[in-house]
């Protein structure tokens, strides 16, 4: 791409845009270590791989009770409230952190981080659909993904930095993980302040003839089960595959994090490029083939034995749901009239949480009771099955990318 390109595709992202992805970025900084260190720490303080999967699960809860209530009240009162508070909460859940040295204390931490996650993220979708162009939805939505990847990506790296030196000089591990949340409770109060001084409020104004009477269309139904399925399968497995690495290759958490490097590299700077596929192609092609790939990279991790074959499998299945994710966020905004958006995303955002909810304690629990590979081979054929469904049930509704307006 030229730099005139570049220079075009950046005067595309509105102030607002800017804003939001500025502030989604800084307090994104935990969202990747986390994954990694919370089941090691949580076995350290005795949890079951059951509990380690209720950690996944805490965090879920909050937005699946609220997240039906707060789309409504998005298109009531508007979204920069909601936004803040969810950039609020995530400050609060880093500091519950920091003290967290028992399995309820992590897991009060976790529902505090969940209600960030019910305000920030569904308000951050509707604030993209409200801002967006029908025609460059899916770079939109992919450059807020971009967002917290790039931010998870640098709070990785600083992270594993920080526990390297504090373990070198011989400072406990209790000790350390203070430490390291109470530094991500700071950073996550400047994505506070950011949002604060520079996102503002996007809620159309009322239009009586745009009103949309039927906020709730069977394609949102149709969506939604697919998401429920594929959002509990997907989580069921991504709390075990820590432990699943650890107890079949013996990886030290330092090689897992090198293995999902990649991927995790790639994800700071594709989700808006392969965006462009569903705004170019479609919603369905990109979901349907994110799923697919899914599937395959989930049959494939039980006969993992080396990092290097971890590490080519975690960038592929990336690269699928880098492709699929703003499609289906995509496909949302073009289904939902402009008066009801935060209904439809809090329906959507709903289904996913409630499956992820009840994927990461199922997979505990197959983990345990009928095998370390289980999880994976039932997560692949639910998302097969998702893929199907996406190509049966669902209808395109977009307005097609004129060339003039292409984006490049």
């Amino acid at each position: 791409m030229t730099d005139s390109s570049h220079s075009q595709e950046r005067s595309k992202i509105s102030p607002a845009h800017r804003s939001l992805w500025r502030a989604i970025y800084w307090v994104s900084f935990p969202f990747g270590i986390i994954v990694f260190v919370l089941p090691i720490y949580g076995r350290d303080l005795g949890a079951s791989a059951l509990e380690i999967g209720g950690f996944f699960s805490a965090a879920a809860i909050i937005p699946v009770v609220i997240r039906p209530i707060l789309g409504p009240s998005l298109d009531r009162w508007g979204r920069r409230p909601f936004i803040l508070l969810g950039l609020l909460s995530h400050v609060f859940a880093m500091l519950v952190f920091s003290f967290a040295d028992t399995v309820l204390l992590l897991t009060i931490a976790r529902l505090i981080q969940g209600l960030g996650t019910a305000f920030l993220w569904l308000t951050a979708l509707t604030i993209v659909a409200d801002i967006a162009r029908e025609t460059g939805r899916g770079h939109d939505f992919g450059f807020v993904d971009e967002a917290a990847n790039r931010g998870a990506i640098v709070g990785t790296i600083t992270g594993f930095v920080l526990i390297a030196i504090l373990t070198s000089m011989g400072v406990r591990w209790e000790t350390t993980w203070s430490v390291l949340f109470g530094a991500f409770s700071l950073i996550a109060g400047i994505g506070f302040w950011i949002g604060l001084k520079g996102i503002p409020e996007t809620k159309p104004l009322a239009s009586p003839e745009e009103v949309d009477k039927r906020p709730i269309s069977m394609q949102l139904i149709y969506l939604m089960v697919i998401i429920f399925l594929t959002g509990a399968s997907a989580s069921m497995v991504w709390p075990m595959l820590m432990i699943f690495l650890q107890d079949t290759i013996g990886a030290e958490i330092w090689g897992l994090a090198l293995a999902y490097l990649p991927a995790a590299l790639l994800g700071a700077f594709l989700p808006s490029r392969l965006g462009k596929i569903a705004d170019r192609l479609g919603r369905k092609i990109p979901m349907i083939g994110g799923l697919i790939v899914g599937a395959i990279a989930s049959v494939l991790i039980p006969s993992l034995r080396s990092l290097i074959g971890l590490t080519i499998v975690w960038t592929i299945e990336s690269l699928g749901w880098m492709t699929a994710m703003p499609a289906e966020r995509a496909f949302v905004a073009d289904i939902a009239g402009r008066d009801v958006r935060g209904t439809n995303y809090g329906l959507y955002t709903f289904a996913y949480f409630l499956g992820a909810v009840i994927g990461p304690l199922a997979g505990g629990w197959l983990y345990d009771s009928v095998g370390p590979s289980s999880p994976f081979y039932l997560n692949a054929g639910v998302l097969l099955l998702g893929a199907v469904l996406v190509a049966i049930l669902l209808r395109e509704s977009r307005t097609k990318i004129a060339p003039e307006v292409a984006l490049p």
